[in-house]
């Protein structure tokens, strides 16, 4: 059985030329091919502190975006003021229920489980011991999900439809629109400075 001193010969196929290369699991540099000298893996500094902040700033500008108008319509006097959530149902409403569901998944739903799910798995791993219970599979479920946050999309969108609304009323962004895009970056952020190599020894009970 593998014990903690112990060092265990890990093989990764290099992405150019793949060659299997064998090296110890404890390394703390830049690895390269040893073959065609690519890249194999670089370790990143401080992975968990930084991906528990980032992770932590993502949520609250998640709030943020939820909680405070997104747009608000000015004309003929008139103002009406819309949130994320009111848009949604606002497309349920008018019949346009598939592209509410898709809406709701991809820039609700998806980057809410990929922001508790990194809380979940590196916040025990910052001020405990041991990972928290399941913590494996929640880090596989934060994966598999990545692709459907698709929160960048939306926010393209909704600077198209700003452009071609503009000469038919007076848009005026709201708070929530500010931190949306805060928080596009800011997950990305979370996610460049995620270590997956080093979150995977941590996670592993055996050691």
């Amino acid at each position: 059985m593998t014990t903690s001193n112990q060092r265990r010969p890990s093989v990764v196929a290099c992405p150019d030329c793949d060659l299997l290369n064998r090296f110890p699991e404890d390394y703390r540099s830049t690895l390269l091919c040893a073959r065609c000298g690519a890249v194999l893996y670089r370790r990143r500094p401080n992975s968990i502190d930084r991906s528990l902040a980032l992770a932590l700033a993502a949520l609250f500008l998640f709030l943020l975006s939820n909680s405070f108008p997104f747009l608000a319509m000015k004309s003929g006097g008139f103002v009406q003021e819309t949130t994320l959530l009111t848009g949604i149902r606002e497309l349920w409403k008018q019949g346009l229920q598939g592209l509410s569901l898709l809406v709701l998944l991809t820039c609700v739903v998806a980057p809410l489980a990929q922001m508790l799910g990194l809380l979940y798995i590196l916040a025990p791993l910052k001020w405990g011991r041991r990972p928290a219970v399941g913590a494996a599979r929640v880090f596989r479920l934060v994966q598999e999900i990545a692709p459907w946050g698709m929160m960048e999309v939306f926010m393209m969108g909704v600077l198209v439809a700003l452009v071609k609304l503009g000469h038919m009323a007076t848009i005026v962004p709201g708070v929530s629109v500010y931190s949306f895009g805060a928080l596009i970056f800011v997950m990305a952020a979370a996610f460049s400075c995620l270590d997956p190599h080093l979150l995977w020894d941590r996670l592993d009970l055996r050691r």
